[in-house]
């Protein structure tokens, strides 16, 4: 089983002294496209003002060029600690046991712009690159699409895709047996069902998190959602490849 999550748009500082080692990082057929990208947006970096125009980075967010310069000279630490944010600080990663952080090893992938989909406890240094960002000379979707849906194709089993659709995008698996993609709902209070945006990160996080403690390596969707329900999270199968979880 496979769950695949969206990155965040914000890193945690720091890290340990290693650099980056694409080697390590895995599905390891994705290094060459991954370096080529790296070596991009480090040559884009140099030039401040293309960075700003093509991350979109506000006042406030200037030291992000810096950090893409130094993206192979700066230390790492595991991508479930590196990204912050709403989805991520309901993972609450420091606060996993240590068995729940084997199972991320094992079960969890994180959908980068930067790395395509890397491991859970691959390290990574702090970066800035959305699936929306412009870098000269890559269309990011034409990029990925191909290696990544291959690499999410060639793991067996189930896979939950908890991403956004603008990483979906970066390696769609719409072609992959055995996967389904999840939508948040929220019930108002005139009992209207409706999609949660922003919040439904929360969501996914606290789901997310669950699966790791519960460290099941479920076989079928139904099997998934049973267990949820048993959990407490009110997850449906609503259409032949999704599942929709109401909050």
């Amino acid at each position: 089983m496979l769950i695949v999550l969206p990155p965040s748009e914000t890193k945690r500082d720091g890290g340990v002294d290693a650099r980056l080692d694409l080697a390590s990082l895995r599905f390891a057929k994705l290094r060459p496209r991954r370096a080529e990208l790296i070596r991009a947006v480090r040559t884009l970096a140099r030039d401040p003002e293309a960075t700003i125009a093509a991350l979109k980075l506000g006042r406030t967010q200037h030291d992000e060029i810096s950090r893409n310069r130094r993206l192979t000279l700066s230390p790492t630490m595991p991508a479930l600690d590196r990204y912050t944010g709403v989805l991520f600080d309901a993972i609450d990663a420091p606060s996993l046991t240590p068995a729940a952080r084997q199972f991320a090893g094992q079960h969890l992938i994180v959908q980068s712009a930067l790395f395509g989909p890397i491991g859970a406890l691959d390290h990574v240094p702090a970066y800035r690159l959305s699936h929306d960002s412009r870098v000269p000379g890559f269309a990011l979707k034409k990029h990925w699409a191909p290696g990544g849906s291959r690499a999410l194709a060639d793991e067996p089993g189930l896979l939950l895709d908890f991403r956004s659709e603008g990483y979906v995008a970066l390696s769609p698996v719409d072609a992959r047996p055995n996967s389904y993609f999840l939508r948040v709902n929220a019930v108002g209070p005139d009992g209207e069902v409706r999609a949660l945006n922003h919040f439904n990160k929360t969501a996914k996080g606290r789901l997310t998190r669950a699966l790791l403690e519960a460290g099941l390596d479920f076989d079928t969707v139904d099997d998934a959602v049973d267990w949820a329900r048993g959990a407490g999270f009110a997850l449906g199968r609503t259409a032949p490849a999704e599942i929709t979880l109401t909050v």
